[in-house]
């Protein structure tokens, strides 16, 4: 059995030499002992005890900054075939020696030289600041005074940094244990000091959060010969205080004097011996506590848990094994040769990539994202989100002010004025709003284009990375497809937008029409004018309520004559008016005595009478002529007498007509002003006192009227356009690059002269594929020394 337990220990030392010597870390979890304990616990000195000689650093502070992997090899001196692959002349002149994984083929003879090489080589890596790395030291020991074992030394944990150590020394250190201690192979040997209370043993802390149940887990407890006098381990070592399936061992290392002293480890181990024995405390257990005992142990508990792990290291193995044969089948066959085998190559990835392109824009790619929209959905997004939008908030009459409308207006009359609003002004004015739909349309089709090409540098597979040069000329071709489709489609929409402008089509069923637009001009002036009166009507009552609080405490003045029930005089003609309307409103509404708003409601408003009470002709004259007046109204006679005057009067007027209707106006009684259309036009200016177009009535009816039919008509136009530029994107530009994407990578990219340019490999792939099948071959190895 024992020559079995060798030979699982030296399997796993071969293991743990190929996977260093190759991949550099313990990929395999191989078993091995990690010893824990804080500084000046007397960790050291265990493993020194352990070895039988000198040979780890001392001194103040941290001296252990790199985790050592120490393997003890015994070398019986009755076989020297044991020794290979050394000579048994070697081993008889040289019966100890030690070897680092970082100067091969040099032995060791003087441990006092193994000492400074590990202070040398842990400068060189981790500084000199007294700083920790977690870059491993190896250190192989042949003895035949050692029993075969793998322990890790790990950094002591420390609580304050000192000198020049970084600041979060302790954190590191943490990290750096945890790391080693967490995996399930490791034995973990906490090493706690005995003249310290057990509870505080940082060691016992940190391998509890790793192995809650004590299974992996054996105790050390050091300086039991410095605790108390009156006190001992006892109840710790039973296994009553601190319960641990593997238990506890106590141990006497050497004092700092005897270290000075130059004592020797076998006269300091001889020592440890008597004291155990001597001691009335521990005599009666001195066979279970010592290094030797301790050594003993850590090899028993060692190969028992190889023999265990074994089969969960095979299973490890066969599963690394199959994770390198599938990366290394990424990286394609390197061996490829001939002109037909290039060229069978060359054609198969640019079906792979003319497939990826067109799949991601179908939405059937195999590497969907599920971060972010991409390929045919964000296509979709643009042209239903993104221009749709766009095109919903154009404002069709943003741009036009009322001074630009009414001038379009008069330059389209000519020389003389018109009967109704002319069609020219309209066709004017709506073209230039339609143009505002082609910067969001052209934008829509470069965004589409956009898209296009980022599908085009995504849609690459990790063999096609291999050739960088094809993959180049892969995104060159589809790129210079796509440019080349992108003026067609910019063109096309283009054109699109200019066969709207060329015929404005006041046919078309959803047009509103000049009667339909009219009567909601009309409609919204007389709402318009009915709240106005209505708020007026409100202030009237205030003031009336006001004055009369004033007539209560005597303060009446003259001016209330009117609000008490006296009409004005000059207001008599408009109020007989209103008073005719009164019927037409509700009750509430009459009680509130608003007798002005059912005139207005009927198509009169307060500024269509004259002086004497007679209606005056409206704009609505003009546009429905003798068939009809304002909706709502009385209808106007076919031979009205002020319809020639209206008919002969222009649009600029004489100074002698502009001085009788001025006059005519200081006759007249001033109507209620609408604050929405000035009816004070200053025909010296084409502005107001605000700054501000002055319309006459009949100009800001034609305004109104002007904004209505473009809206209308830009809404039909704007449809349209959303429905066919869209369509438009998709047939020249997405669908056309999709179908033809294939024929041109191969018409442009399968020579024969090219085959050896698009194959040249990349250097850091060519790399990647040496270093996973250098992995291969060292796991198959691996597999060759388990199954032995």
């Amino acid at each position: 059995m024992a020559a079995l337990g060798e030979d699982l220990l030296g399997i796993v030392n071969k293991l743990q030499d190929l996977v260093f010597n190759t991949i550099g870390n313990d990929s395999l979890d191989l078993p091995q002992i990690v010893v824990v304990g804080s500084q000046s616990s007397g960790k050291s000195s265990v493993l020194e005890n352990i070895v039988g000689r000198d040979f780890l650093p001392r001194g103040s502070g941290i001296v252990t900054r790199r985790p050592l992997i120490l393997q003890l090899i015994n070398i019986p001196n009755e076989d020297e075939d044991a020794a290979e692959p050394h000579s048994a002349h070697s081993v008889a002149t040289q019966p100890e020696w030690a070897e680092f994984h970082h100067i091969p083929n040099r032995r060791f003879t003087e441990f006092m030289d193994v000492k400074r090489e590990i202070e040398n080589e842990t400068a060189r890596i981790a500084g000199n600041n007294k700083g920790i790395n977690r870059s491993p030291i190896n250190l192989k020991i042949y003895s035949p005074h050692v029993l075969s074992l793998t322990l890790v030394d790990l950094p002591g944990l420390t609580k304050v940094p000192i000198g020049d150590q970084p600041t979060d020394i302790e954190k590191q250190t943490r990290n750096l244990i945890s790391e080693y201690i967490a995996k399930p192979n490791s034995i973990i040997l906490a090493v706690s000091p005995a003249n310290v209370d057990i509870v505080n043993s940082e060691a016992l802390k940190l391998a509890r959060h790793v192995d809650p149940l004590g299974r992996r887990t054996i105790g050390v407890l050091t300086k039991i010969d410095l605790m108390d006098h009156g006190t001992n381990a006892l109840d710790i070592l039973s296994g009553r205080v601190y319960p641990l399936k593997l238990g506890f061992i106590g141990v006497v290392n050497r004092s700092q004097q005897d270290i000075q002293g130059n004592k020797s480890l076998a006269e300091a181990l001889k020592s440890e011996s008597d004291f155990f024995k001597h001691h009335p405390a521990y005599r009666n257990m001195s066979s279970r506590c010592g290094t030797q005992f301790l050594a003993k142990s850590l090899n028993t508990t060692l190969l028992a848990h190889i023999r265990e792990r074994l089969p969960d290291i095979k299973a490890r193995l066969n599963t690394l094994m199959g994770q390198c044969q599938q990366e290394l089948a990424s990286y394609g066959d390197q061996h490829f040769s001939g002109k037909e085998h290039r060229g069978s190559l060359v054609l198969q990835l640019m079906t792979r990539f003319a497939t990826s392109f067109t799949s991601s824009i179908d939405g059937t790619s195999t590497e969907i994202s599920t971060k972010e929209l991409c390929g045919g959905a964000r296509i979709y997004y643009i042209f239903n989100s993104v221009f749709g939008n766009s095109l919903e908030t154009i404002d069709p009459t943003t741009n036009l002010s009322a001074l630009d409308i009414r001038t379009a207006i008069r330059n389209s009359t000519g020389p003389r004025p018109s009967l109704f609003v002319p069609e020219l002004a309209f066709d004017l004015l709506v073209k230039p709003q339609i143009k505002l739909l082609e910067i969001p349309s052209q934008r829509c089709v470069e965004l589409v284009y956009e898209e296009l090409i980022k599908i085009c540098h995504t849609c690459g597979s990790t063999e096609l990375t291999r050739f960088p040069r094809l993959q180049g000329k892969l995104i060159e071709v589809v790129s210079d497809l796509l440019r080349e489709r992108l003026g067609p489609a910019s063109q096309y929409v283009e054109s699109l937008i200019a066969i709207q402008r060329a015929y404005i089509n006041t046919n078309h069923p959803n047009f509103l029409g000049a009667a339909a637009a009219m009567s909601n001009v009309v409609s919204n002036k007389q709402e318009k004018e009915r709240k106005r009166l209505v708020q007026e009507e409100r202030e009237r009552r205030e003031r009336r309520r006001q004055k009369e609080l004033g007539a209560v405490n005597g303060t009446e003045t003259p001016e209330d004559e009117e609000e008490n029930g006296v009409p004005a005089i000059e207001n008599l003609p408009i109020r007989k008016h209103l008073h005719k309307g009164t019927r037409s409103m509700s009750p509430a509404v009459r009680e509130n005595g608003t007798s002005g708003i059912a005139a207005t409601m009927n198509g009169m408003s307060a500024g269509q009478f004259n002086g004497q009470g007679g209606p005056k002709d409206s704009f609505l004259n003009y546009f429905f002529g003798k068939e009809g007046g304002m909706p709502g109204g009385p209808p106007t006679p076919s031979t009205n007498p002020n319809l020639a005057r209206h008919v002969s009067q222009s649009m600029e007027p004489s100074i002698t007509q502009s001085i009788r209707r001025q006059e005519e106006r200081q006759r007249a009684p001033l109507p209620p002003k609408d604050d929405d259309y000035p009816v004070t036009p200053d025909y010296n200016s084409p502005f107001g006192a605000s700054n501000e177009p002055a319309l006459t009535d009949r100009e800001a009816m034609e305004t109104e009227l002007i904004r209505a039919l473009i809206s209308s008509y830009f809404n039909i136009v704007r449809e349209s356009i959303a429905d066919q530029v869209p369509k438009a994107v998709m047939h020249l530009l997405v669908n056309h690059s999709k179908d033809v994407v294939q024929n041109r990578l191969v018409s442009e990219l399968y020579k024969e002269d090219l085959f050896e340019e698009l194959l040249y490999e990349d250097d850091a792939v060519k790399k990647e594929r040496e270093k996973c099948e250098k992995l291969l071959k060292t796991y198959k190895e691996a597999a060759k020394i388990i199954s032995v």
